[in-house]
């Protein structure tokens, strides 16, 4: 593992590890700022600790998760404004069951995982996300492949692999000519359909494709990413900061994990183009520089100097896409808020001045939209676990 990586995986990990609740021989992670208590955290840290050695806090908080298990298979998404089964949740515990098979198995929840998420396919490849979040997002797809690959692969399960070869196909066959990987493909539950290019979801669905064709091994899963890699190095800046008027994904504008899905997309492509060594180390430097506290941001922070610039910038995200007038003008006041949201700090969260917009639009967001910024226990895990299977791939 890269130094200046171990560096930051084990700053993050401390201050996590200052936040676990040890509760016998279970061991849970409350978000320090919403208090809620989210399934998918305690999979992605125990990944990481998985990954990095192995640590006394990874049985505990495996324990944890089991017991969190629904009896249909699956866990839970636990958001601020909902708490509902889902596969894309369920895909990423039994990634982290997987990765702690050998040392502490459980194979019975990896079994009804599986079965949970195969049963999620509602057309070929098309994943179900949750009840509430009908459409087909290809990074839920991405990610669901994943984890059904890796299942295959463990216990030589054919059923298994080809739901992750649909999966697989979906993704690429939705790829656009210039190498976008779309958010999402059709409108579901969604007022509109979400077809845009989204820099955080490109790099996410990049690492959860390449984590998937690490067991698949196909030559056109293999074009596909390196497609995909070529789009986002192109959204690069030269001093290692996005150009983020070209992802139109409001609720993902200017996320910090951007920078951590991409430098593992980076190292992964690596392997067959060195050249992405010199992106992969761009973002690892603006991964330092948002690091100002133990915990991640959750959106990269900016000067106030640079605020009527970014306005442009905001407006040029807010045009992507065919929209009614009403929709642009939400996402233009939503860039704009997002603007000036990751310029202030605060240890609280408070979303009073987005709820007025919202209700000043007429628009309901799943979403709660913090008027400042603040450390984010849920993007500093998601980061862990970039960082660490990274760790893994540079290897």
């Amino acid at each position: 593992m890269d130094g200046r990586m171990r560096s930051l995986v084990a700053r993050m990990s401390r201050a996590v590890r200052e936040i676990v609740v040890i509760d016998g021989e279970t061991a849970y992670i409350p978000d320090p700022v919403f208090g809620i208590v989210r399934n998918r955290v305690h999979a992605e840290v125990a990944k990481m600790l998985l990954r990095t050695g192995g640590d006394p806090l990874t049985e505990p908080l495996l324990n944890y998760i089991a017991n969190c298990q629904n009896p249909d298979g699956s866990w839970n998404e636990i958001h601020v404004n909902y708490n509902q089964p889902s596969a894309l949740i369920t895909a990423f515990i039994g990634d982290a069951l997987l990765e702690a098979a050998d040392r502490y198995p459980r194979e019975e929840a990896l079994e009804k995982a599986r079965n949970c998420v195969i049963a999620a396919e509602r057309r070929p490849g098309c994943f179900l996300k949750s009840a509430q979040y009908t459409a087909d997002h290809l990074n839920v797809d991405a990610s669901c492949g994943a984890f059904l690959a890796r299942y295959a692969e463990r216990y030589d399960d054919r059923i298994a692999r080809a739901a992750a070869m649909r999966a697989a196909e979906n993704v690429v066959g939705h790829q656009r000519g210039d190498g976008v990987y779309p958010y999402a493909v059709d409108r579901g539950t969604y007022p509109y359909v979400f077809d845009l290019p989204c820099l955080h979801y490109q790099g996410v669905t990049i690492y959860y494709l390449a984590k998937a064709n690490d067991v698949l091994k196909e030559g056109w899963i293999r074009e596909s990413l390196k497609a995909g890699v070529r789009w986002l190095a192109a959204a690069l800046c030269p001093g290692g900061r996005f150009d983020w008027s070209r992802s139109g994904l409001s609720f993902a504008y200017h996320l910090s994990g951007a920078y951590a899905f991409a430098y593992a997309s980076f190292i992964h492509a690596s392997r067959g183009n060195g050249h992405y060594r010199m992106h992969a180390g761009l973002c690892l430097d603006r991964l330092e520089e948002i690091l100002r506290g133990d915990l991640l941001l959750r959106w990269e922070p900016g000067s106030w100097g640079s605020l009527l610039p970014s306005i442009a910038e905001a407006a040029r995200m807010a045009s992507i896409g065919e929209y009614p007038a009403q929709h642009r003008a939400f996402r233009f006041g939503y860039a704009v808020y997002r603007q000036a949201a990751r310029r202030r700090y605060s240890e609280i969260a408070g979303a009073r001045s987005f709820k007025v917009l919202c209700q000043l639009l007429g628009i309901q967001s799943s979403t709660v939209e913090p008027s400042k910024n603040f450390p984010d226990l849920f993007m500093t895990s998601e980061v862990l676990d970039c960082l660490s299977q990274a760790g893994v791939w540079g290897n």
